[in-house]
């Protein structure tokens, strides 16, 4: 039996690259046989392993991602799969293979406990930290819609405030206005009644001596019509 490990040799992802070191890596430390399938330079290794991974095994997108264990044609699993069995001391159940003769199947494991289990221990912080990067990145994003919504709503009662004032100046021009039309108005009235000035001293005796001219003008007439009168007598 041949174990066939599908790796992505160019993959750019550094979890992706710890996941395939810690299974190769395991297996070499258990001297266990494995052919390595490079999918990112080799599209037959890539469909092929893609066609027989079971699809209750396959991600949402369909598409499986390295590394993905093979026992000839028979499915094994994936890195999640393979590191529960490593940490269950299971790996040559895991595999289908049978255990070497004279030795425990823990044994291996606690072999290679040393080093595999702290590549895998640093596979699994770093998957967590990416995850609480993640959600940290989206309560950030929540926040900031938050921050956004709260700034909108200050922005609208500010708008609000200022049409307000708005209509307030206006009443008080309306108000400013009439009691302005009102000032000119009086103003106007003003001038008529300074138009009725008393007469002057010089004005008073003109009138007088006006007067005094005509009555003295009649006195003579009544005169003359009293002389020619007594005249026809």
């Amino acid at each position: 039996m041949v174990i066939k490990v599908y790796l992505a040799s160019s993959s750019g992802s550094t979890a992706i690259k710890k996941k395939q070191q810690d299974v190769v890596g395991f297996l070499e430390a258990l001297k266990i046989d494995y052919t390595p399938l490079d999918i990112a330079c080799n599209e037959e290794n890539r469909l092929w392993m893609r066609e027989n991974v079971p699809g209750e095994k396959k991600p949402t997108n369909g598409i499986p991602l390295p590394p993905q264990i093979f026992n000839e044609e028979s499915y094994c699993g994936d890195y999640e799969t393979f590191f529960d069995a490593k940490e269950d001391n299971q790996v040559y159940a895991f595999l289908g293979l049978a255990p070497p003769p004279g030795s425990k199947q823990g044994d291996p494991a606690e072999e290679c406990n040393g080093v595999v289990n702290g590549e895998s221990e640093e596979v699994v912080e770093e998957e967590q930290e990416e995850l609480a990067g993640e959600q940290a990145a989206e309560e950030g994003g929540e926040e900031e819609e938050e921050v956004v919504e709260e700034e909108q709503e200050e922005l609208a009662v500010g708008d609000a405030e200022l049409a307000e004032d708005e209509e307030a100046e206006e009443e008080i021009k309306k108000v400013t206005g009439e009691e302005d039309d009102q000032g000119e108005e009086e103003e106007d009235e003003e001038p008529k009644e300074e138009d009725v000035q008393p007469v002057s001293e010089e004005e008073e005796d003109l009138v007088i001596s006006e007067e005094e001219e005509e009555l003295r003008k009649l006195e003579e007439e009544e005169e003359e019509a009293d002389a020619e009168d007594e005249e026809d007598e």
